[in-house]
């Protein structure tokens, strides 16, 4: 839903690579089927890669770049040169902006969302990237999703490409090309939908009305919070702060092996069908049957930010 706008190439790639704090992920998407072609995955090892806003995130690159290159060869991706490259929702900070009217101008905007970001962002802003987008529109209200991060810490994860000869066409979040593939798999059609995007170190949540971002929420687990706590606060805003009556759908990625202790989690907490989120009714995945909850997860960041176009989403 968000790119960081100076990675962002008029023609998008058709490979994505995600770099996890516990895994790297390559897939290809073919035009003009949009059906995956090639995909390819690597666990890595705990510490390898620690997202943060700032400081070191990529701790051992040669590690990282060793298992991209592996996970490239046996998609068969290894003469790639350009990819979109997807980095830890924990590398960035998202802020929901509501404003009663907007510059016309892009450079205007672009002033005024970094004009309200600096008091609440931990470093100069001028040593960030930032990147904003329309996330919904209300009572002609209309609120921007912006997306900061440190220049340095984006270019550590731009670096690991770069040393295998890849450019980073386009830079992106995980859980907004999560939102992407929900999107696009026609999971948000109707009604509200919560996304639980989980990841090792962190989970977000975000509330969709249809295709419009209403609430994001990303939280450190070292804040010790459990899944189902962090469930019932998001419901409680939903239908105190935003007219909700009872979400449509759960979509729930990450979790993996842990996908039927996350779901009685939220389960308790709400009364819809939680679900994982599962790409291929927008993108055939050629020679997968049965996946497992691992693949699914692997597939949806990568899936979702290849089918952007798709769902208008995107600066």
């Amino acid at each position: 839903m968000v790119n960081l706008q100076r990675w962002l190439a008029p023609v998008p790639p058709s490979v994505a690579v995600e770099i996890a704090a516990r895994r790297v992920t390559v897939v290809e998407v073919a035009s003009p089927s949009g059906a995956v072609s090639a995909y390819a995955g690597e666990g890595l090892p705990e510490g390898v890669v620690t997202p943060a806003v700032a400081g070191p995130n990529i701790v051992q690159p040669d590690v990282v770049a060793g298992a991209l290159k592996r996970s490239l060869e046996r998609a068969g991706l290894d003469a790639v040169r350009r990819a979109a490259l997807i980095v830890p929702d924990s590398s960035a900070r998202v802020s929901l902006l509501t404003f009663d009217q907007i510059p016309a101008r892009p450079q205007e905007l672009d002033a005024l969302v970094r004009w309200q970001l600096r008091k609440a962002t931990p470093y100069p802003i001028e040593d960030a990237v930032v990147s904003q987008v329309p996330a919904s529109t209300i009572d002609g209200r209309v609120t921007i999703a912006a997306v900061v991060a440190r220049r340095d810490v984006v270019t550590q994860y731009e670096q690991v490409l770069a040393s295998l000869g890849i450019h980073a066409g386009i830079v992106d979040l995980a859980s907004f090309n999560v939102i992407n593939a929900v999107l696009a798999a026609g999971g948000s059609a109707d009604g509200d939908s919560l996304i639980v995007h989980v990841a090792p170190e962190a989970t977000t949540l975000a509330i969709l009305r249809g295709d419009a971002l209403l609430f994001y929420r990303h939280r450190a687990h070292s804040d010790d919070e459990p899944l189902g706590s962090l469930v019932h606060q998001t419901t409680m805003f939903h239908e105190d702060r935003l007219g909700g009556g009872g979400f449509r759908r759960v979509w729930l990625s990450g979790a993996g092996p842990r996908i039927e202790q996350a779901r009685r989690e939220i389960a308790t907490r709400t009364d819809a069908p939680v679900e994982p989120v599962d790409v291929r009714p927008a993108a055939a995945v050629e020679g997968l049957g049965r996946p497992s909850p691992d693949v699914l997860d692997a597939l949806a960041a990568p899936v979702g930010m290849l089918l952007r176009d798709r769902v208008g989403a995107g600066g």
